[in-house]
């Protein structure tokens, strides 16, 4: 199957113009799963709730996933990128996969980074997505640091780890190869380039847009500063072979009831 990232410079706040640039780069691909950023809609760095609140969507009914839907129908696609929800009286940090069949599957990120607690609620459990060619297990940016989220998609199953990210600190790509490998699974991390400046808050993206497979290898990449659109072909079934050596299995040889033994109560 084949697999990708677009990687993006999204203006904040120009909901309308980010969608309509991420489509016309997409309807040149056809007959692939594809990653975008975190937020690749609205951008980052909101101020205070009652920005988020302008920009965030329902789903479904907003305009971003209707248009994401339409082109994922059209030409083939499945489509996960993230965006600001709306949901029950609350915003959710959230990566919408979008099937090739028109189906919405809604991840809300569990672990916040930095000034998102303020105006984000946590999600309240992982998401896998069953697509016709493999299972997709759904992350958002800062969750690639607690190795827990990756192997809990593993463990059900996820064969694709698809990352839509912001990401600002300079060694969370190369963890994303050790949630590869130590999973035995691909990722697909898609980050956002340029900087935002909001009032005194200043963010630096650090690009390089990443597909990695399950040995750690990076299959394409992107560079810091430009806009890019990589596709790669790869076989899914790698992510089915969780053995390491003739007598090692990465799930079998785990022994969970040890895994709490040390953990203390925080007072």
């Amino acid at each position: 199957m084949r697999i990708g990232f677009l990687q993006l410079r999204p203006r904040f706040g120009a909901v309308k113009e980010n969608v309509r640039k991420a489509i016309a780069l997409l309807d040149q691909l056809s007959d692939a799963t594809v990653v975008l950023p975190e937020l690749f809609n609205t951008g980052y760095l909101f101020r205070n709730e009652e920005e988020l609140s302008s920009l965030a969507e329902t789903i479904p009914g907003g305009y971003t996933v209707s248009e994401m839907q339409k082109l994922a129908k059209k030409r083939q696609l499945n489509i996960v990128f993230g965006m600001a929800q709306r949901y029950k009286g609350a915003y959710y940090n959230s990566a919408v996969c979008v099937t090739s069949k028109g189906k919405i599957e809604v991840y809300q990120k569990v672990h916040l980074f930095d000034r998102e607690k303020l105006f984000f609620t946590r999600g309240k459990s992982f998401k896998i997505v069953s697509t016709e060619q493999a299972k997709l297990g759904l992350l958002v940016c800062f969750d690639w640091i607690f190795p827990e989220a990756a192997r809990t998609l593993a463990l059900g199953g996820a064969q694709i780890l698809c990352h839509p990210s912001n990401l600002v600190l300079p060694y969370a790509k190369d963890a994303m190869k050790t949630r590869c490998i130590e999973n035995r699974v691909f990722g697909v991390t898609a980050n956002r380039i340029g900087s935002e400046r909001r009032g005194t808050m200043f963010l630096s993206f650090t690009g390089g847009s990443q597909i990695v497979n399950p040995a750690g290898d990076v299959l394409a990449s992107a560079s810091d500063r430009s806009e890019s659109l990589r596709v790669v072909e790869i076989d899914v079934g790698e992510a089915l072979d969780k053995n390491i050596t003739t007598n090692n299995n990465l799930f079998e040889d785990r022994t969970p009831s040890l895994y709490k033994a040390l953990v203390r109560k925080r007072r």
